[in-house]
């Protein structure tokens, strides 16, 4: 038995449905059939009705209305040898009298005022009468039969109809089940599949030779299979990066506390405490990046809000490494299209292309020798920033992007997370990001285009 208040299943529903509607549909079929032969046989035998009125009507005006009743045969069953109980004729003269009629048409009424069909009760049943007048006015014709004599005629011919349909019903409704539990077949074999899977498994479904109708939801199903396979992927990886990336600096924040609290005197406590104060940063910058980078993976596409308000973006991107800026003596120089010509038309999400921006403006400030100028570039095809540290070799280039990967040589601290950052939001707006000398061959510079556009 169904629990109360549980789903029915598409098959239930399909069988409750066709099992209702197939009779309906059945009974209707057979009250347009009941119909139809009602008529046909109206039809007949008003036809015959009208043929035996008018036969008698030429035989009486053949005869000239001389002709009389065999001898010894009453006139009222002169027609009636036959014992036809169903059927009833009767003629009347001029003047009214009974001139001829059968068992039962004696019984007919006279009626001047008829002419066609009528229907009239007779001895307690109906019958139906066809009345004929004569073109002078000599004779009144008047041929009838039970109505009961028709319905039984059209109930015989429907039931012999119907009765054989009757009998095949069952094997109907039969082949309607077993036809719905075919058609439904693949969907009870992915219910089936699905309900015995692991969590963890994540397989497509198999969509070659399932339904049309079916083929959508198959579709839907492995895309959202994907969805949750990247995301969970992206959720291992950041759990193992987190680990991996994070044993070091806790180690060494270990390490330097100890130093802290094994200082002998006050100049090699504040030398620790510088370290142990480094540390915390890089941590802190760590933390920091590889959140962003999380939250940026997690995003599959930009939202196309507003357009893009790049003074706002670089007014927030240059407040945030100020910092860093002063603490290496950089100088941060903005540069806009001449002529009030627009900055890099897009449709986007400011928060992350500020991100974006900040970590291409970090890297420059970070990467820079000291004292020099970063300079933040916009055309209305590109966002450029360049600095005048150290060119890069090719092989270095091509591995720009890589998690947690930094160029030897380094002195300033940082995670190896902010070029893959800055690619990722590149590519959540439609952009690309290429890396290479300036102009002149010396120092780095990012340029920041769409896509599609080639490089310069």
């Amino acid at each position: 038995m169904r629990p109360k208040g549980a789903p029915v299943s598409l098959q239930r529903r399909l069988m409750l449905y066709l099992l209702v509607a197939a009779p309906l549909v059945w009974l209707m079929a057979v009250a347009v059939s009941v119909n139809r032969a009602q008529r046909d046989v109206n039809e007949l035998f008003d036809s015959e009705l009208i043929r035996l009125a008018r036969q008698v009507q030429v035989v009486l005006a053949h005869d000239g209305g001389n002709a009389t009743p065999p001898e010894g045969v009453d006139k009222a069953s002169a027609i009636g040898e036959a014992d036809l109980r169903d059927f009833a004729i009767a003629v009347w003269d001029a003047q009214g009298r009974l001139y001829l009629a059968d068992r039962e048409g004696g019984e007919l009424p006279r009626r001047l005022d008829a002419a066609g069909f009528i229907s009239q009760p007779l001895r307690g049943e109906l019958w139906r009468v066809y009345y004929l007048q004569s073109p002078g006015g000599e004779w009144l014709v008047a041929a009838g039969q039970k109505a009961y004599e028709r319905d039984e005629l059209v109930y015989d011919l429907t039931i012999s109809q119907v009765l054989p349909w009757l009998l095949v019903l069952p094997l109907l409704l039969a082949a309607l089940a077993w036809a719905v539990r075919r058609a439904l077949a693949p969907v009870v074999a992915v219910a089936g599949e699905l309900q015995h899977r692991e969590a963890s498994d994540l397989r497509p479904l198999a969509a070659n030779g399932a339904p049309a109708e079916l083929t959508p939801l198959l579709t839907a199903i492995n895309a959202q299979f994907a969805r949750v396979d990247a995301l969970l992927k992206r959720e291992r990886r950041f759990t193992a990066d987190a680990a991996h990336e994070m044993r070091t600096p806790l180690a060494v924040l270990r390490a330097q506390w100890d130093v802290v609290r094994r200082a002998r005197d006050e100049r090699e406590r504040a030398d620790a405490q510088a370290r142990f104060s480094a540390g915390l940063d890089r941590m802190d910058r760590l933390v920091t990046q590889m959140l962003a980078l999380s939250r940026v993976d997690s995003r599959e596409v930009a939202p196309l809000e507003r357009e893009v308000d790049w003074p706002a973006v670089a007014e927030q991107a240059i407040s945030e490494c100020l910092p860093l800026a002063e603490r290496r003596r950089i100088e941060f120089a903005c540069e806009w299209p001449p002529g009030r010509r627009e900055a890099l038309p897009l449709m986007g999400d400011a928060e992350l292309l500020a991100v974006m921006l900040r970590n291409l403006l970090d890297n420059a400030a970070r990467y820079a020798p000291t004292g020099t100028l970063v300079t933040v570039r916009f055309s209305p095809d590109r966002v450029e920033v360049e600095n005048a540290g150290a060119a890069l070799e090719p092989a270095e280039l091509e591995r720009l992007g890589e998690r947690f990967r930094r160029p030897g040589g380094q002195q300033e601290s940082g995670s190896g997370l902010g070029i893959s950052i800055v690619q990722r939001i590149a590519a959540l707006h439609g952009l690309a990001v290429r890396f290479g000398p300036r102009a002149d061959g010396t120092g780095m510079k990012a340029a920041v285009t769409f896509a599609d556009a080639r490089p310069s």
